[in-house]
């Protein structure tokens, strides 16, 4: 599993502050180069594993399991984690809609430069709004963009919350928290939904290998049991 050198997303921050284009040898070689090598798919097709659903859906464990499943099969992947992106690229910006989409945005760049290279890509974010993970699916492609809705309900997530934020929010020392007092639209039509409950992060990650391999995004070998 591969994840973002925080210094290269600091760069390209900068760039992005400055209004300045990213020249073609930084995206090549920088972003898609030395993001820890990223790996072309068996197929040499890129594509991109969008995880979305409320904080403690259970989106990073499963996306952890994913990438190592995806390892033992000879598939490396490159991680772009919501929070570790926040604190690196998107640094400095709020919880308000317009921020929160520019931090979403930044993330399906970066996903997408890796995928028109001939990555796999696996993010995992809250992206609440339906229309700027249409907007992401669109820079990507639809065909390489698989939504996976990590769909846990509220009750859930709040009685897994270890931090404490939705109790924080409940009382108001939050503000514009997902799910309480900010919304979370949920995919219509995701390509893949996960329900964490009755299934572990394990199977669900190898719903999701099987669903890669069934589109020949990637090669598992016949005597492998993936069921």
């Amino acid at each position: 599993m591969n994840i973002v050198d925080p210094k290269i997303l600091k760069v390209w921050k900068d760039l992005l502050d400055e209004g300045k284009p990213l020249p073609k040898w930084f995206i090549a070689t920088q972003i898609v180069g030395n993001v820890s090598d990223v790996s072309p798919s068996m197929y040499n097709e890129g594509v991109c594993i969008w995880f979305t659903g409320l904080s403690g859906s259970g989106k990073s464990t499963t996306t952890e399991v994913l990438a190592d499943l995806l390892q033992e099969y000879g598939q490396r992947s490159t991680v772009l984690d919501g929070d570790i992106v926040r604190e690196n690229l998107s640094r400095g910006l709020g919880f308000s809609k317009h921020d929160r989409d520019v931090n979403i945005r930044r993330i399906g760049f970066v996903a997408s430069e890796i995928v028109h290279h001939g990555g796999l890509v696996i993010c995992a974010t809250v992206s609440p709004y339906k229309s700027t993970r249409n907007d992401v699916r669109n820079v990507i492609g639809h065909h390489h963009f698989i939504e996976v809705f990590v769909d846990t309900p509220l009750e859930v997530c709040e009685r897994r919350d270890s931090k404490g934020l939705y109790a924080k929010a409940r009382r108001g020392e939050i503000r514009g928290f997902t799910g309480i007092d900010d919304p979370y639209e949920s995919p219509e039509s995701p390509e893949i939904r996960l329900e964490t409950i009755s299934c572990s992060p394990e199977e669900n990650a190898r719903l999701i290998v099987r669903y890669l391999s069934k589109r020949h995004f990637i090669s598992v070998p016949e005597d492998t049991s993936i069921s």
